[in-house]
């Protein structure tokens, strides 16, 4: 069951290669018990623990020096409930084997992020979330979880069942116990028309406003050095079913999206001069296309091209302000950035430490292409969103610690405090939650 590590001498890397780490010991359990008995013989040995999902997150937030749970045996559907209209995965079950099998049984999630090769647990553990007007993160869609906790106890919670617990958990860093199944609610499976079209970034933040309330789920990307943004508006449709044709998909999606972008950003680390020309290049490669499909397929795209990423959640009503900040900044700041700048939004919720917790929120998301330095870009922009009390997302890198999550964050007490009553030993910490939380 145990193994001393993956790759090379036993050290764990990240998908974006920025965090490492090297855990004392490594373990896959197959069952929940296997798990707790992991986590109550870690507490025996004096050593902390962290599961691990896809590696997704760019900060150390599943780094360890002790043991380190990879959840890939716990996988799958545990039921469909269509009464409720609920369905109930293992924790280590990735979002695309859930996408694809909801919808092989005429169902799906109301909302989804932009990829899905993180776990259920690691993309709802660090609040990952799309864009949607009236629906929220992916962690908003819970219904209910199992959580393990530091001496190795199995919890049940949801509204009705420890619902002090449920209302952090959802968004729980992973700091206060290892979520080992998820119940989210899902609904028949439904058609999206995706209208993507170019826009001037000028127009966009004057009827910002307008395009959030006319959408169910409307984004952008504003490509730096330009005056140029790529639209998305996603709405649901009475059909038909539209897809892109396989052909001109490939050639958008993954051609033009994916294998020139990466030869582009090749050239722009290579010669940091050619980037604002390339980025001209970029924004007007991808021309104005609608199609109809279900759901996953229209809000996620594949992300081959690495990169490293920060993202913070400002107050819906602070997102026209903060990006005209954000262009201003790299117009004068002389940094060459190749890599488009997304926006979303998502509506308030009602979990502790969800970005969007009591807040209608708008994300402002920033890239680096992997291997570029990215420091003088990111701590730029961050001075930008903090400046408008913004909430870093959890899985993407900031430099905030807990006196600065504890001002924008009004429930940020209710959930230390709850994670002293279920972590009183802190099993479960690392340098990252100790940064983010308090010791």
């Amino acid at each position: 069951m145990s193994s001393t590590a993956n790759g090379k001498n036993g050290t764990w890397r990240n998908w974006g290669g920025n965090v490492s780490a090297r855990p004392a010991r490594e373990v896959t359990p197959a069952s929940v018990d296997e798990l707790a008995a992991a986590v109550r013989r870690a507490a025996e040995d004096g050593l902390r623990v962290k599961a691990v999902g896809a590696g997704h997150s760019f900060t150390s937030i599943a780094a360890t020096d002790g043991v380190l749970i990879r959840p890939q045996l716990l996988t799958g559907r545990r039921d469909i409930d269509r009464e409720n209209m609920t369905v109930t995965v293992e924790a280590g079950t990735p979002l695309k084997r859930l996408n694809v099998a909801l919808a092989r049984e005429g169902l799906s999630l109301t909302n989804m992020g932009d990829i899905m090769e993180q776990t259920v647990s690691g993309a709802t553990s660090t609040g990952t979330h799309g864009t949607g007007r009236d629906s929220g993160s992916i962690a908003a869609q819970i219904k209910g979880l199992e959580l393990v906790t530091a001496d190795g106890s199995v919890l049940s919670c949801s509204e009705k069942e420890n619902p002090e617990v449920f209302a952090a958990a959802r968004v729980g860093l992973g700091a206060l116990g290892i979520v080992t199944a998820i119940t989210f609610a899902v609904e028949p499976v439904f058609l999206l028309t995706a209208r993507e079209e170019p826009m001037p970034f000028d127009k966009v933040l004057s009827d910002f406003e307008e395009l959030w309330a006319e959408n169910e789920h409307f984004e952008f990307y504003w490509f730096p050095h330009t005056g140029s943004t790529n639209t998305k508006r996603n709405n649901r449709s009475a059909g038909p079913e539209k897809p892109v044709p396989q052909l001109k998909s490939w050639i958008e999606d993954e051609f033009l999206s994916n294998g020139v972008f990466q030869v582009a950003n090749w050239v722009g680390r290579a010669v940091p001069a050619t980037i604002p020309a390339i980025a001209r290049i970029s924004s007007k490669a991808l021309s104005a296309r609608t199609y109809t499909d279900i759901p996953y397929k229209v809000f996620t795209s594949p992300r081959r091209v690495r990169f490293v990423e920060m993202e913070y959640a400002v107050p819906r009503a602070a997102v026209v302000g903060a990006l005209r900040e954000l262009k201003a900044m790299v117009d004068r700041s002389g940094l060459r950035v190749s890599f488009p700048v997304e926006v979303r939004t998502a509506p308030a919720d009602d979990i502790a430490l969800s970005t969007a917790s009591g807040r209608d929120s708008a994300y402002i998301a920033v890239h680096m292409f992997q291997g570029t330095p990215f420091q003088r870009y990111f701590t730029a922009a961050e001075r930008i969103f903090t400046a408008h009390e913004g909430r870093p997302h959890w899985g993407k890198i900031h430099t905030r610690d807990a006196e600065y999550f504890s001002r924008v964050y009004p429930r940020f007490g209710e959930f230390t405090a709850l994670r002293d009553r279920l972590d009183p030993d802190r099993r479960f910490q690392n340098d990252y939650l100790r940064r983010v939380l308090g010791a």
